[in-house]
């Protein structure tokens, strides 16, 4: 599995505002329907007011999300400080 980056902004009505999101996909296209359906149940988003500016594959020492980078590095256990 490789993690991607995946950047756009969501322009309702009366909501309009920008997003960052790491997600863990296969390909770049996998990922992008992730965020089509995790934004559309969160936030009730229709697909067509989701515009998507960039998806780049991120190596694992630029992952921000904590419990990702600590899932995808392979630590023994992910609350846990060592």
């Amino acid at each position: 599995m490789k993690v991607f980056r995946v950047v756009g902004e969501i322009n309702k009505p009366n909501f309009k505002t920008s997003f960052r999101k790491e997600i863990l996909a296969e390909k770049k296209e996998h990922a992008v329907e992730r965020i089509y359906a995790e934004l559309g149940s969160k936030h009730r988003v229709k697909r067509f007011s989701i515009k998507i500016a960039s998806v780049e594959e991120i190596s694992p020492e630029q992952i921000e999300n904590p419990l990702l980078k600590k899932l995808v590095v392979g630590e023994v256990e992910v609350g846990r400080k060592e």
